[in-house]
């Protein structure tokens, strides 16, 4: 570097010295010490060129000499000790007359000068002529060329003609060139380029506020694919990973523009960024609106975001750790394509924003002023004074996540003289903690047994579970009763019901079940959520494999009455003499989709006591419109098997099998009770 640096200054020195000598202008470059700097009178004599070494320079000398040559209008360039100036009239002469300096030397040397100190971050940008109204392309080559100064590893995609201009001041030791011309970006956007251009040309979209019809969105036909394409550009370089690093960020192409570019060269606050990065980093700031954000619908954001949106998440710099980039991917490909499929369009920011709502823990925030300028948190991370928007608050006297609409959910577990039990199923939860930290908990307790209770007391204290007594054993479907009624009179939207023996498979204890689904999924219970919400399901059943059967089968068939049987079934209407008919008829479903790489099915569901969400118009429907004084599992199975062929229930199943049947102690048959009867 030293020997770097003495070549860089040379070369400075040379082209100036060539430019004087060229145009027959005094020039001197020696050497000159504090007290004849401190001598000389800037407005009768004013040099053209200043050079002075601080070797022996106090403290002092140093800022008061660096002070008094920049407040006498001089461009400065510092090379360890040595201070080369020179005057800024004079200087802008030279780059009127030889093109800039700064080009010159970047072009020979400065793509060698770049010593990556954080070399487990990949920078992420991109950059495209797109004939912006009103934004000159040559503005955005300026900031593009001060942003390729930055001493990191940077992934770039950019049209051939944009490569020689890099290579000019890059190494690819340090960089990464992928080659995207627009019409290569046309088809890496992919089926969302139709959907994309018909909502932009839709009077309904760009009349909505009276900035959007003269908006890049709306005129230019390629901003949006590109600016809603970073995630997954971000995705495919994570994929890529020249660099082999953890951490991969998007850092727009023109981010000097609002950022000054020393922060990221001499500052390298870029070495500071990782830690803040896990699992994923988005930056907002307050944004107050009723009508569209960015031009997303405002009341449709609410609706996805299941909650009233009061910030934005901005686009120029977001990123994470590299083992949740494709989950954030898949996230936000699914919001992307589900909005616009609907009409509802705004651009990248708009999705960031959703996503940090719907999965704070998460999307982590830093929180940004009103104007939204990234230097805030630049600034920050330069002051190591960084601090990550708390998600967290009181609900019910437990610690759990921010209240949203979502989140109005009971979790109901039925116990019997076994406080043991319950336990090992709030274990089973603590390796998915949301489901400790968000619903609201209530244990329904049969037991009869004094002791057992206060030690389910204690338990649920510790947990922060309600405690309802019963006082007798009401029986596992009579328990259920007292759960579909006591959840119709609560604020609750959505309801689960836990015997005390299902439990939560843990990670990578289990990898998939019988069927070949998986038994362990991350964030299972905002998935199971965002399903049951955007499906308008009565039911979300969470198994799709169960101890003895499997809801690829009609378990129906063996409870509904004969007559319902021959009917439906006129080829196939007798039941086994004994045991089960693994021939009995299949489950008839009707679509298969995905949220979040979690496929489900929905069908003619069948009904059973194995845990599943239900929501309010659910519960009334398989609970309350009809109520047997003695219910049993095989009545509601028939009874709801039969509405279903009505079209009164809309219900899916998961294609995977979370729930772990685990029982560590067995009753005897006379204290197994189905009803209280």
């Amino acid at each position: 570097m030293d020997r770097l640096n003495e070549i860089l200054n040379m070369k400075i020195k040379e082209h100036t010295i060539n430019f004087f000598k060229k145009h027959n202008l005094e020039f001197n470059s020696d050497f000159i010490d504090f007290v004849t700097l401190f001598k000389i009178d800037f407005k009768k004599n004013k040099p053209k060129i200043i050079n002075y070494n601080t070797s022996s320079f106090s403290d002092f000398e140093k800022q008061f000499s660096k002070d008094l040559i920049e407040s006498n209008n001089y461009i400065i360039e510092i090379n360890g000790e040595e201070i080369f100036s020179i005057d800024r009239n004079i200087w802008e002469l030279i780059k009127s007359i030889e093109g800039s300096l700064d080009q010159i030397v970047t072009k020979n040397y400065s793509k060698n000068s770049l010593e990556i100190k954080n070399k487990n971050l990949t920078i992420v940008t991109g950059l495209w002529n797109i004939g912006r109204p009103n934004r000159s392309f040559e503005t955005y080559l300026e900031q593009f060329e001060n942003f390729l100064k930055i001493p990191n590893f940077l992934y770039i995609y950019a049209p051939p003609e944009l490569e020689s201009f890099i290579w000019e001041r890059r190494s690819k030791e340090n960089t990464f060139i992928k080659i995207m011309d627009l019409n290569d970006l046309k088809s890496f956007y992919g089926p969302l380029w139709a959907p994309t251009q018909k909502i932009r040309k839709n009077p309904d979209w760009y009349n909505q506020s009276g900035w959007l019809p003269e908006s890049p969105q709306a005129v230019c036909e390629w901003y949006n694919p590109i600016v809603q394409s970073k995630m997954s550009m971000l995705h495919d370089a994570k994929i890529s990973d020249p660099f082999t690093t953890d951490y991969f960020i998007w850092l727009d192409a023109g981010i000097t523009n609002t950022v000054y570019e020393n922060f990221f060269i001499q500052d390298r606050v870029l070495d500071k960024i990782n830690e803040h990065l896990s699992p994923f980093l988005f930056l907002s700031y307050p944004y107050t609106a009723d009508k569209e954000i960015h031009g997303f619908e405002y009341g449709a954001m609410n609706k996805y975001a299941q909650s009233y949106v009061k910030y934005v998440c901005r686009g120029g710099l977001f990123g994470g750790h590299k083992d949740f980039i494709s989950k954030a991917n898949a996230m936000y490909w699914n919001l992307l394509e589900s909005s616009l499929r609907e009409g509802f369009m705004g651009t990248e920011e708009s999705i960031f924003t959703i996503m940090s709502y719907l999965d704070p823990s998460t999307y982590k925030r830093f929180a940004l002023d009103e104007n939204g300028l990234i230097v805030k948190f630049i600034d920050a991370l330069n002051k190591n004074e960084v601090k990550i928007e708390d998600i967290k608050t009181t609900y019910n006297g437990s610690v759990g996540y921010y209240n949203r609409e979502i989140d109005k959910t009971t979790l109901y577990v039925l116990g019997f003289n076994f406080p043991e039990q319950f336990k090992v199923l709030i274990q089973s939860f603590e390796n998915h903690p949301e489901w400790l930290a968000r619903p609201r908990k209530i244990l329904v307790n049969n037991s009869d047994n004094d002791k057992c209770i206060e030690k389910y007391e204690e338990i649920c204290k510790n947990y922060g579970f309600e405690h309802i007594i019963t006082g007798k054993n009401l029986g596992i479907c009579g328990g259920r009763q007292f759960v579909a009624e006591h959840f119709q009179e609560s604020d609750s939207k959505y309801y689960m019901f836990f015997e005390d023996d299902m439990c939560l498979y843990e990670p990578n204890i289990a990898s998939h079940c019988r069927n070949g689904f998986r038994c362990f999924v991350p964030n299972l219970y905002d998935k199971i959520h965002h399903i049951i919400a955007r499906e308008g399901l009565d039911y979300l059943k969470l198994s799709f494999t169960e101890v003895y059967m499997d809801n690829n089968l009609q378990v129906s068939w063996y409870n509904v009455p004969q007559e319902v049987r021959t009917k439906i079934w006129p080829e196939y209407d007798k039941l086994p003499i004994n045991g089960l008919d693994f021939n009995c008829p299949r489950t008839e479903f009707k679509n298969i989709n995905c949220y979040q790489e979690l496929s489900y099915i929905s069908g003619n569901i069948y009904y059973a006591n194995w845990p599943m969400l239900v929501s309010k118009e659910g519960n009334k429907k398989m609970f309350l419109d009809i109520k047997w004084q003695y219910p049993y599992e095989q009545t509601w199975m028939s009874q709801i098997f039969q509405d279903h062929l009505q079209g009164k229930y809309k219900s899916a199943v998961l294609l995977a099998s979370p729930i772990n049947h685990n029982r560590i102690h067995h009753y005897s048959a006379e204290e197994r009770k189905e009803n209280a009867g």
